[in-house]
Formats: C-alpha cells, sequence, structure tokens
C-alpha cells in the first residue's frame, strides 16, 4: 500500500525513546502495521477512494497494486491534455471576439458622426415641429374646452324646440332639458366671476328667456291637463305632479294654476252636490242612477245629514286626490316655491317687509279643499238654514243643532281651524241652538197657565214630567256627539239652563202658595225626579246633580224640623222641652229651679205624662202620615227618624234634669206625702227610643 502511494499518514508516537524509534525504523513489518493501524477508516476522502477501488472491480493482486498507480497517473495526464486543448478553443473565441468589438466601435464611431451631422441638419426643423405639435395641443385643449362649455353652457337647438314650442309634448326630455338650463342659470353665476362678464350675461340673459318660455308652456300644459282631470282616477298622471312639482317654483304662476284648479272644481262639485240633491244635472238632464236626496225632505233629520255626509265624502275623496298631487312631493313644492321667491324680486322684496312666509304642504292642502267645496257649501248651508228655520219641534232642533257640532268637529279635524267650510258649521250650529232656544221658551210660555195648577198629590206637575222625556231626549243627543270630555259638562250647561231650569223655576214658584210642609214635599219630589233624570248621564251633569241633592237635603231638613215640632206639639213637651232647654243638669242652680217651674207642677206634669202615653202608641204612624206624599219612602222614613232621634235627645235631658232635681229635694221631702217628678213622670228615654223607632 506505501509503494502505491495509498497509504495512511503513521499513526502518533506513544513513546519518543530513541530505541524505539530506531526500532520501528528498522523494521519493515513493523512499519506496514503501523501504518495499517493509523488509518482513519472515518475519513471521508479514504471512503471515496475505496468506492472508486469497489466501482473498477480491481482485485487485490500484486500486478494489480502495481499497475495501480501508473493508471491513475495517466488519468490525470490525459485529463490535463484536454483541459488544454479545450482552453485553446477559448482563446480562439476571445480572439475572434475581440476583433467584433473593434470593428463595433468603429461603426459606431462612424454612426456618431452621421447622427451629429444630421442633427445639425435637423435640429432647425424639430424646433418647428416641436412648436407645431405644442399649437395643436393647445388648440385640442381649446376645442375640448369649448365643447364641454357648449355641452354645459349651451341648449341645442332640438333642446330649445323641446323647452320653448308648445308643439312639443311635455315628458320626460322636457323636464331634462328644464332641469339642464336651470342648471346652466345657476352655473352662469360661475362666469360672472371673471373679468371679462360678457360671455356669462349674454349665456344668462339667453337662459333666462328659454326659461321663462318653458314656464309659460308648462303654465299652458297644467292647465290644460287640469280642465280634463279625473280625481276620481287614483292612477293620477306623474308628469301632471312632476309639473305641479316643477311649478312651484314660479310662485305666481303656480298661485295661479291652484286658482283655476279650485275654480274647475268648485264647479264640478256644485254640480254633483246639486244633481245628488235632485237627481237632475246642472245641464237639465235626468239621471236615474241617482235617488235624490230630496226624497227625504219630509224628515229634517236624514235631510240634512244626508247633505252633510255627502259633503263630508266629497271632501275627504278630495283631500285625497290632492294629496297624491301635493303632499306626496310637499317638500319638494316648498323648496320650488322657495327658490322662487329668491328669483322673483317683487316677491323677495315683499317677504324683507313683511316677513318670510314659509309654505306649509298641509295647510295649503287644506286651503285648496276647502276653496274646491265652497260651492257645494253654499247650496248646503241654504238647505240647513231652510230646515232650521221650518223646523217647530225643540227635540228636532236640538238633534239638529248636536248634527252639525259633529260635522263641525269632524271637518276642523279635517280641513283645520280656518276653514270656509269650518265657519259655515260653525254659523249653522249656532242658528240651530238659537232656534232651539227659541222654540223651548214659546213652549214655556204656552205652560205658564200648568205652572198654577198644584197637583192633589204634590207629585211632579205633568208639564214636568213631560220637560225631563224631552231633556232625556236630548241628553242622550248630547251623549254621542264628539265634545271633549272637559268640556262636555261646561257646554251643555247653556241646554239645561233653557230646557231645564226654566221648569224648576216653574215648580219652586208653586211651591210658594202651598203651606209647610206641603212646600217641602211637592219640591222634594219635583227635585227628586230631575235628579233621577240627570244621574243617567253623569258624565256631563254632575255638578248639577251635586247641586240638586244640596237643595234636596235643604228642604229635607226642613221635614226633619217639621216632623221634629209634631213629635213635641202632639207628645204635650212642648211647653216643658222649651222649660227645660236652657237649664243644666250639672248647675245646682239650674237644678234647683227645675221643681218651682211651672209647667213641672204636678198637676201639669201628670197631664203631660198621661198625653204621652196616649201619642206614643201611634207616635210614628201619625208621623209619617205627615209625609205620606212624599214619593222617596225611605227618604221619609230617614226624615222621620232624624226627627224622632232629636225628640229623645230632648227628653233624654229632662229626663236627667227630673232625676236631679228628685234626688236634690229627696231629703226636704221628708215624711210629707209628696210625690217625686220621676213618679209623676215615669217614662224613659229607652222606652221613648223603643216606641219610636
Amino acid at each position: 500500500m506505501a509503494s502505491n502511494g495509498l497509504s495512511s499518514p503513521p499513526l502518533p508516537r506513544r513513546d519518543s525513546s530513541p530505541s524505539l524509534g530506531s526500532s520501528v525504523r528498522s523494521n519493515p513489518l513493523a512499519s506496514k502495521v503501523s501504518s495499517v493501524l493509523s488509518t482513519s477508516y472515518a475519513d471521508t476522502e479514504f471512503r471515496e477512494s475505496l468506492a472508486l477501488l469497489d466501482e473498477r472491480g480491481i482485485s487485490n493482486s500484486a500486478e494489480t497494486r502495481r499497475q495501480l498507480r501508473l493508471d491513475a497517473q495517466k488519468e490525470v495526464i490525459d485529463s490535463n491534455g484536454k483541459i488544454i486543448t479545450e482552453f485553446g478553443r477559448v482563446a480562439d473565441q476571445l480572439r475572434r471576439i475581440g476583433t467584433t468589438i473593434d470593428k463595433l466601435n468603429k461603426n459606431y464611431l462612424e454612426m456618431r458622426g452621421h447622427v451629429t451631422v444630421a442633427h445639425e441638419s435637423t435640429s432647425s426643423i424639430l424646433e418647428e415641429a416641436s412648436s407645431l405639435m405644442t399649437q395643436r395641443r393647445n388648440i385640442e385643449t381649446k376645442q375640448q374646452v369649448l365643447k364641454a362649455f357648449r355641452e354645459h353652457f349651451v341648449l341645442s337647438g332640438d333642446e330649445v324646440a323641446s323647452l320653448t314650442l308648445t308643439a312639443e309634448p311635455v315628458d320626460d326630455q322636457f323636464f331634462a332639458v328644464l332641469a339642464k338650463a336651470k342648471r346652466i342659470k345657476k352655473d352662469c353665476e360661475f362666469l360672472l366671476g371673471f373679468e371679462s362678464q360678457t360671455l356669462g350675461l349674454e349665456v344668462m340673459d339667453q337662459t333666462s328667456k328659454n326659461l321663462n318660455q318653458a314656464f309659460q308652456k308648462l303654465y299652458r300644459w297644467v292647465q290644460k291637463e287640469f280642465k280634463t282631470l279625473n280625481l276620481e282616477n287614483p292612477q293620477i298622471n306623474s308628469s301632471v305632479r312632476r309639473a305641479i312639482r316643477v311649478l312651484a317654483e314660479r310662485p305666481s304662476l303656480f298661485q295661479n294654476c291652484l286658482d283655476f284648479f279650485a275654480e274647475a272644481r268648485e264647479q264640478i262639485l256644485s254640480d254633483s252636490f246639486y244633481l245628488a240633491l235632485t237627481g237632475t244635472a246642472a245641464s237639465g238632464a235626468k239621471d236615474n242612477s241617482v235617488k235624490p236626496i230630496e226624497l227625504v225632505a219630509h224628515d229634517p233629520l236624514r235631510y240634512a245629514g244626508d247633505m252633510l255626509a255627502w259633503t263630508h265624502s266629497a271632501a275627504v275623496s278630495e283631500r285625497e286626490a290632492l294629496e297624491i298631487l301635493f303632499i306626496s312631493d310637499g317638500n319638494e313644492i316648498a323648496k320650488g316655491i322657495q327658490e322662487g321667491r329668491e328669483n322673483e324680486l317683487w316677491l323677495l322684496m315683499a317677504d324683507e317687509t313683511d316677513g318670510p312666509a314659509e309654505f306649509d304642504a298641509v295647510k295649503a292642502l287644506n286651503e285648496l279643499v276647502d276653496r274646491d267645496v265652497s260651492g257645494a257649501a253654499r247650496i248646503l248651508r241654504q238647505r240647513v238654514e231652510q230646515v232650521i228655520q221650518t223646523n217647530e219641534e225643540t227635540i228636532l232642533a236640538y238633534k239638529l243643532a248636536n248634527l252639525l257640532g259633529f260635522y263641525r268637529f269632524t271637518f276642523s279635524k279635517l280641513l283645520g281651524e280656518e276653514s270656509i267650510l269650518l265657519q259655515s258649521m260653525a254659523n249653522l250650529e249656532s242658528e240651530a241652538l238659537r232656534q232651539f232656544r227659541s222654540l223651548m221658551r214659546d213652549h214655556i210660555t204656552t205652560l205658564e197657565g200648568e205652572f198654577q195648577q198644584t197637583p192633589a198629590d204634590l207629585g211632579p206637575p205633568e208639564f214636568l214630567q213631560d220637560s225631563l222625556k224631552q231633556l232625556t231626549a236630548i241628553m242622550k243627543t248630547y251623549e254621542t256627539s264628539l265634545a271633549s270630555d272637559g268640556d262636555r259638562e261646561a257646554d251643555f250647561e247653556p241646554i239645561l239652563a233653557e230646557s231645564f231650569d226654566p221648569f224648576l223655576v216653574g215648580c219652586s214658584n208653586m211651591s210658594r202658595t202651598m203651606r209647610a210642609p206641603s212646600h217641602s214635599i211637592f219640591l222634594i219630589n219635583c227635585l227628586l225626579a230631575a235628579k233621577h233624570t240627570l244621574e243617567a248621564f253623569a258624565d256631563f251633569t254632575r255638578t248639577r246633580v251635586s247641586r240638586l241633592q244640596s237643595t234636596i237635603d235643604e228642604h229635607a231638613a226642613n221635614l226633619i224640623s217639621s216632623q221634629y215640632a209634631f213629635f213635641r206639639r202632639e207628645s204635650g213637651l212642648d211647653s216643658i222641652f222649651t222649660a227645660l232647654a236652657p237649664l243644666s243638669d250639672s248647675s245646682k242652680d239650674d237644678v234647683a229651679k227645675v221643681s218651682q217651674l211651672e209647667t213641672l207642677q204636678p198637676q201639669n206634669l201628670g197631664a203631660a205624662s198621661q198625653c204621652l202615653d196616649d201619642f206614643l202608641p201611634s207616635a210614628v204612624m201619625d208621623a209619617m202620615e205627615n209625609v205620606k206624599h212624599l214619593q222617596d219612602a225611605k227618604l221619609a222614613r230617614e226624615i222621620t227618624e232624624e226627627a224622632a232621634d232629636r225628640f229623645c235627645v230632648d227628653f233624654e235631658h229632662v229626663e236627667a234634669l227630673l232625676i236631679e232635681a228628685d234626688e236634690m229635694t229627696e231629703g226636704q221631702r221628708g215624711d210629707e206625702e209628696l210625690r217625686s217628678l220621676r213618679e209623676l213622670f215615669p217614662r224613659t228615654t229607652g222606652e221613648i227610643r223603643v216606641l219610636l223607632s
């Protein structure tokens, strides 16, 4: 292996003694072994060498080991020769490349010379071409600016024709051109900001003329459409709504259109109302499909109700139809009117002096509907006034007033508080109430003779009963009205003053000719009947019922005093109660005076005791007989019980004084056979209460 040059380096020496080194160098075998042992088989190059030998399939023989080194050296020499050959070829290629580069440099210098000469000869032409290109770009820019200006600020011939010629239709194209013209006019303010204002003034002047002609065309077209407009058709032409919204930018034209529309609709609704009333059109043609309202003219309430219902229905339909025209675009109309005020200088000057008035779409709608139905409202007022004036029934007059009040409230919700129709309803209602009051006063005048005839049973007189029945009908009618809860009682008070108070006053005057307690019984019966009638409608009669109850209580107190006087008088104790009333059983001086009183002398006291005994068994029956005409049995019993209770209180006071007097005189009597006061007057308070209960 050492001879082939493939041996590994020798291993390091473990002993550096001269004897061992000389021994190794002198022994070839040891050197061989040492070389083998020092070889590292983990070395990468060694392993590659072994792998190479293995690939060549070389066997381990002496011949092979000798030839291996020579073969390796030969292969190295052959490889070096091939490399030298290849580098020679590379050198040839480099020489050819150098030659080519020299030629290129020469050609470049020649071309550079030609270019320099050409540049010097064409520089003036290029400068001129550059100037022309710059001019061309400037011209193209100006053309673009001019084109944009014409597109933005100038209307084409077709657009002007569509905007101004009446032969052209009012369609989407018209509104598009109109919007463009308004935009041009607005943008002209920008042109006026330049030093030269001629262009801006000319464009604005021409555009203003076109706009004025366009609005005039639109105004005439809207008037034409209004003549044939069918508000009963829910699908109203959208172009009409759009035209109204645009026309609002010219408040004067817009108002003229509204006036024209209101006049046309007023005539149409007046003719329709006349047809509904008579079944005959304004032209005289008979319409058999319509049932005339006048067929029920014999029933004034239904007649007036049908006319009012037709008017209300027409107003509602008119409002619903006009809402589609105005309210749906209310904001746009308001904006248009505001813009028109800014454009129309005379309106702007008026606003500065009078204050700006903002457009209220709802208010404008209410005013327009009110104007539309004003013709029908005039006919309605004439017919209803005729019904009111020819009516002679009191209750019917009030029902008419209540019906008119109902529709007045309804129209106030529909058209607002300032409508002409609402004022007509208010005037008719006032007239109906005046007729009601007049009829009521006439009725009271005819009953003045009955106010002098007192009923034998002290019950409510017939005229009061009739008036209460009439009042019940009136209150039932008022109960269905739409008056607010807070105002119902106050609103109904004038009705009570006309239809109720005079009859109570008549009853009060009748009672003045009666003796007590008949006059109190009579008035209580009348007041109770009135109270029972009013209590059924406590929502708007609560205060009046309370006042009636107070009056009843006053007269009941008079009856209690009368019954109390009856108990004192019939029991024979009136003089005793009167004599002992100022005395107190807690005062010895007062007690000492008791036995000295004339009324308490034995003979008088015994007679009073006997009279009391005779009175007590039938006392309650006799007392109830006094108030037998009182129609409220419970009240009669309560009055008698209250009087009896007062009598018992007085009797208890007398009893206490008698007992105290007997106790004081008990020692003075001694053996004398004098009877005590209690022996002469033995009745006790408990017995009295039992007998009078």
